[in-house]
């Protein structure tokens, strides 16, 4: 039997989908409630976050939106969710030694297309689908079968100034070098492997022989869907950003002849994770009611930076600073992962043939136990203790983490 707070949630997301566009007045009374709701103060000058920004502070922040997406996902929990469980580990059923990490392509429509929903809604940060070209990875141990974490790799956003003064990027380069990148928008290891720093294996898999050669074989010498042009051009670096601030998983992560991950610097604390949910579908449907084209722009091809804009143009018609209220304020940190050890030159349009850096899984993960993994389980046997009920048991008991 469904619990009556999930009742709820479904009932007001059905007749928020039926009700009329708000009015000017409405809307600006449910962004107020919303973000006063999330976390946020209100001064003369807009709406800030009081006091220090904290990991726990950022992760509450996001809890609402967090609590929407487990809403929206309810049913695919229900019915799938008891079966994936069984693809995590418990505690005892890891060997710290004999650890064998596996990469594993995700292909659409498969059960693990299933299992990687499945896990990204385990994650205390809500994490995006991605954008445009897009790679899905697991990774399992051999030794039992069981997942270890998960990484994506999709199309980076255009305008992302820390990486782009670092390689020393005018707009005019930027247009036509940007498909050189891809970031990673989902990266994380799984219980009980998280116990035991897995995050930077799983992360430092990224810059494997495997992942270049599958970005080769799917995309090399096929049309974009944007640009109508054929991909020719080879991947020679990898970005990303921490979820929570400062990364414990990317700072001082490099593999010996191998790759590292360079922090660039951070950024400007500029989104729109804080106007999800229905306060996001009335900003919609008020635009929609005015005629504006941004309220069906999201189909695949008018960019990434669509809900952005719907926001901005929402917040600003009805009277609200749509920049300040979109400057949250929560900084992440930005990290480069060279693919070549001509990565600069590539992107500055002097080389075009790429000396690659990439290693093979077996060896990355082989540092990546012995540097990290082996040491921890040494120091720290909480990972044994780890129940795989407790994958389910986060659902129950108020959202994603709240079980570990």
């Amino acid at each position: 039997m469904r619990k009556r707070s999930q009742i709820k949630g479904e009932s007001a997301k059905q007749a928020s989908s039926r009700a009329p566009a708000p009015t000017r007045h409405s809307l600006r009374c449910s962004v107020h409630a919303h973000l006063k709701k999330a976390g946020f103060s209100r001064n003369c000058k807009g709406y800030f976050i009081k006091g220090h920004l904290s990991k726990q502070k950022v992760r509450d922040l996001h809890s609402e939106h967090r609590h929407e997406v487990i809403r929206r996902h309810e049913e695919f929990i229900r019915i799938e969710g008891p079966k994936l469980a069984e693809h995590f580990a418990t505690g005892l059923q890891v060997d710290p030694v004999a650890i064998d990490p596996e990469l594993v392509e995700v292909t659409a429509d498969s059960l693990e297309s299933r299992l990687f929903r499945f896990a990204c809604l385990l994650w205390s940060v809500p994490v995006s689908q991605g954008f445009g070209r897009r790679l899905r990875f697991l990774v399992r141990d051999r030794h039992n079968g069981k997942l270890m974490g998960l990484f994506a790799l999709g199309d980076p956003v255009f305008n992302l100034s820390a990486r782009d003064n670092w390689i020393g990027w005018t707009n005019e380069m930027r247009l036509t070098r940007l498909v050189h990148v891809m970031d990673a928008y989902v990266v994380g290891s799984l219980p009980p492997y998280s116990y035991l720093i897995g995050g930077k294996l799983v992360a430092a898999l990224m810059a494997s022989n495997e992942v270049r050669r599958v970005y080769e074989r799917k995309y090399i010498g096929l049309q974009g869907v944007i640009s109508k042009k054929e991909n020719r051009a080879r991947l020679v670096l990898l970005t990303t950003t921490s979820a929570l601030g400062r990364s414990s998983i990317y700072n001082r992560l490099s593999i010996p002849d191998g790759p590292r991950f360079l922090r660039l610097g951070a950024t400007k604390g500029f989104g729109h994770f804080h106007l999800s949910g229905l306060v996001f579908e009335k900003m919609r449907k008020y635009l929609e009611a005015k005629g504006h084209p941004y309220a069906s722009g999201h189909r695949f091809g008018m960019g990434p930076n669509w809900k952005l804009r719907v926001a901005r143009t929402a917040l600003e018609d009805v009277g609200l600073d749509g920049n300040g209220i979109l400057k949250h304020g929560i900084e992440r940190e930005v990290y480069a992962i060279p693919l070549a050890r001509n990565w600069k030159q590539i992107l500055m349009g002097e080389h075009q043939n790429v000396r690659a850096l990439t290693l093979s899984a077996s060896e990355i993960s082989a540092y990546c136990i012995q540097r990290w993994m082996v040491p921890r389980a040494e120091r720290d046997k909480r990972y044994r203790r780890f129940a795989r009920r407790r994958i389910m048991d986060c659902f129950a008991n108020g959202g994603p983490g709240s079980a570990w």
